[in-house]
């Protein structure tokens, strides 16, 4: 199979996606190498917020204008973890860059930034991220179960987590509503 890399790219779930964790996500792929795929769903929430999340771990919140700043379900895997997806990329204690505007940070000190309001312009805070073995994301992408767009910041950022699927479709000129459930090879 050809070799891909898919790092700063979204994910769209085709609508016959079979696993309910992902039906109807899209999902902005961090990194993609011969390691596998980490990613993070950018449009399904979960009921917490930042303020929220916040007062859990019991970290002092001074920065009332991103109190209200829904928190992703960010993928099945470690979803007791936290997750920011940023912008721009920042030195942060643990920070993997998807490319030199965008990083991906799972250190404390990027939440603790944050409650002081002095984070990165741009979050998205989840909690779990997707992983893919090797090769996995292209034996999916051959069975038809997703869709690849390069990565657009303004629908990750600039959009509620609703808007993101529709938005990202229409960057390939697609209406996602008009998506069959089968699939077919010419």
């Amino acid at each position: 199979m050809q070799s891909i890399n898919l790092t700063h790219h979204f994910l769209i779930a085709m609508p016959a996606m079979a696993n309910t964790c992902f039906s109807k996500t899209l999902t902005y792929i961090c990194e993609h190498n011969e390691q596998g795929a980490l990613g993070i769903v950018i449009n399904r929430t979960i009921d917490l917020t930042l303020e929220s999340l916040f007062d859990q771990l019991e970290i002092p919140y001074k920065n009332s204008h991103r109190k209200g700043l829904p928190i992703l379900f960010g993928g099945p895997v470690q979803l007791g973890r936290g997750f920011v997806l940023h912008q721009p990329v920042g030195k942060w204690e643990s920070t993997l860059s998807a490319n030199h505007e965008l990083g991906l940070t799972s250190s404390l000190d990027i939440l603790q930034a944050i409650a002081n309001g002095e984070g990165p312009e741009q979050i998205l805070v989840a909690l779990g991220y997707s992983g893919w073995a090797p090769g996995q994301i292209e034996h999916e992408l051959a069975q038809n179960t997703w869709l690849t767009v390069r990565a657009s910041p303004s629908i990750m950022f600039e959009l509620s987590p609703s808007e993101r699927l529709p938005a990202a479709m229409r960057l390939l000129g697609i209406d996602f509503s008009s998506l069959s459930v089968e699939a077919g090879h010419a």
